[in-house]
């Protein structure tokens, strides 16, 4: 009877060390896997910052071209070619802020691209090199803005709940 009582603590503790082994590579396999969904998450929401703040400085620039063509005086179909360029280039930025928008936990972020994009726009209102200036201050103080937010966001854990 010591044998089979014996026997069978051996089984059970078998059976026990099994289920608890399974129960700590399940965990740790569901640890890893949130750690790997969330860098993707990180990756991406970077890729798509980065990506934003580059389109909104081309978008930048196209409404200076524009801008300075019209001061400059230069041929209408030059300055309508430098006006479609920018309406790609306004497209492009907004569509960049749409992916951050789908990307972000953050709303502020998201409006905060829209409103440099806004911004930007106020630049063809500048009457002289002067106002220009300001204008082309303050929307890269704008960008900027938008850049450093989006690196806090991804610093502090890019708001992902993880």
């Amino acid at each position: 009877m010591e044998v089979v009582a014996g026997s069978l603590i051996a089984v059970l503790g078998t059976l026990l060390g099994a289920a608890l082994t399974h129960v700590f590579q399940r965990r740790a396999a569901n640890d890893a896997e949130r750690s790997r969904q969330a860098e993707q998450i990180r990756q991406e929401r970077l890729d798509a910052y980065a990506h934003c703040g580059g389109a909104l400085m081309n978008y930048r620039r196209s409404v200076m071209d524009r801008w300075f063509a019209r001061d400059e005086q230069k041929p209408a179909e030059v300055q309508e070619e430098l006006r479609y360029e920018s309406y790609r280039q306004r497209s492009a930025a907004e569509e960049a802020v749409f992916r951050v928008e789908l990307l972000s936990d953050d709303p502020a972020l998201s409006q905060l691209g829209r409103d440099t994009i806004n911004r930007i726009a106020t630049m063809l209102a500048a009457e002289t090199n002067e106002q220009l200036a300001l204008h082309r201050h303050d929307s890269r103080t704008w960008i900027h803005e938008f850049i450093s937010t989006s690196k806090a966001q991804l610093s502090r854990g890019g708001g992902s709940g993880g």
